[in-house]
């Protein structure tokens, strides 16, 4: 069955937003999205992550068949099972959650452990290491010395190096890109990243070390050439471009024929050089994990709801870029849940950016400034925007000026004789 359109659903919108209007719905609960974006506590449900998630599947799944093949047939390995008890490491757990690495004919438990106390890791620490990263167990120590080697060539010390393994072990112990890691990192330092975010990558976005490294260059040759052809200055080019991975890693999984046809569909749409620079850094190079057809059905919605022109809603986007990265489907739900605030299409109109907040957030902070006396249906929404923080601040704003008593100058002071 074919889904409606973006049309149809605006369409469909603004007759429920009509008749919303009339009714005075009450309020109600959506559910929750999340985005790392221009508002820290955000994520965007629209972007297209499932190379990250396929490849790290895929890689799981490599390591498991590479060690096993009729886990039912075969028998735990005893001498195993004894090293992992003698440092005190929940076998249960791991025959719960990872029992074919108990299966193998061959593991190195003392070694591995022994290389991890050098490192300064105490009984309780290597205890946890392996059990959430038993596998660990069946790389050779000249494997994990190698790893151990690479990574010290952005950890300040082992006391570094122990404490990222402690948190992110399943990071260090995947082996099997040794060499595409150890290239990597040398061209990210050639580039200019410095060491600790080098580490944030290692930990937070393995993933981008796996790529030849040929191919992760050609991605940071594709993105200097084009902010150069929109524009930018050889100058800012590098800090540009630091500051756009430093953002988002994930960047290097697309293709240079993905980032040449989105930046080329901005254009298209009447988007000025100056401009596609600024939603580019507005965006922090998410926009390369959206597709055109995705931003160009976000951008026809968003058009016939608030019943603007094209240039009225090119400035609508460059005032809020959650109208080209979010899908039709979450932007429909965040509308319909401000409406059921008693909030007006025109106050939406006025502060898009609302629309970066999630339904149960808009709920929470209007209910703290319903409290106040605040009417949020008469006055500006500007209130409501902002991360954590910024709606904290503005909160403690209108706090104190409602409590502040007012003085009258002119009144007379009344003394007792």
């Amino acid at each position: 069955m074919v889904g409606p359109s973006a049309a149809q659903r605006a369409s469909s919108l603004s007759i429920r937003l009509n008749f919303a209007m009339l009714r005075g719905l009450t309020h109600g609960a959506k559910g929750t999205f999340t985005f790392l974006l221009a508002r820290p506590q955000h994520r965007n449900p629209g972007l297209n992550f499932s190379s990250v998630w396929t490849e790290a599947a895929n890689r799981s799944f490599l390591i498991h068949s590479t060690y096993t093949t009729d886990t039912k047939s075969r028998e735990e390995n005893k001498k195993t099972i004894e090293s992992l008890y003698r440092l005190s490491v929940d076998v249960k757990k791991i025959r719960r959650l990872k029992e074919w690495v108990l299966l193998q004919d061959v593991a190195y438990v003392q070694e591995i452990a022994g290389i991890l106390q050098e490192m300064g890791a105490d009984e309780a620490a290597v205890a946890s290491i392996l059990e959430r990263c038993p596998e660990a167990v069946l790389h050779t120590p000249a494997e994990i010395n190698s790893q151990r080697a690479l990574w010290q060539l952005v950890c300040q010390n082992e006391k570094q190096l122990i404490k990222l393994i402690e948190q992110f072990p399943e990071s260090f112990f995947t082996t099997e890109y040794h060499e595409n890691q150890k290239a990597n990192i040398l061209f990210f330092q050639e580039l200019g990243l410095k060491n600790n975010i080098i580490t944030r990558f290692l930990t937070s976005a393995p993933s981008i070390f796996y790529n030849p490294v040929e191919k992760n260059k050609d991605i940071i040759e594709t993105l200097q050439r084009n902010y150069l052809s929109l524009g930018g200055s050889d100058a800012n080019m590098k800090i540009w471009i630091l500051k756009l991975l430093s953002q988002n890693p994930f960047i290097l999984l697309n293709n240079s024929t993905a980032i040449q046809e989105n930046l080329e569909f901005l254009q298209k749409n009447d988007f000025t050089d100056h401009e596609v620079l600024q939603l580019l850094s507005k965006l922090k190079g998410f926009i390369f994990q959206l597709t055109a057809s995705t931003m160009q059905e976000s951008m026809l919605f968003s058009k016939r709801v608030f019943k603007c022109s094209d240039q009225e809603l090119k400035e609508l986007v460059l005032k809020c870029p959650a109208l080209l990265y979010y899908s039709v489907p979450v932007l429909e739900e965040r509308l319909e849940g401000l409406l059921k605030e008693g909030i007006s299409v025109a106050q939406i109109k006025e502060t898009p950016m609302v629309l970066e907040l999630t339904t149960q957030i808009v709920q929470y902070r209007i209910k703290k400034l319903s409290a106040l006396g605040y009417d949020i249906k008469s006055g500006t929404l500007e209130s409501l925007n902002g991360t954590k923080k910024d709606f904290e601040v503005n909160y403690g704003k209108i706090q104190s000026k409602k409590e502040r008593p007012i003085f009258n100058p002119v009144a007379p002071i009344h003394v007792e004789d």
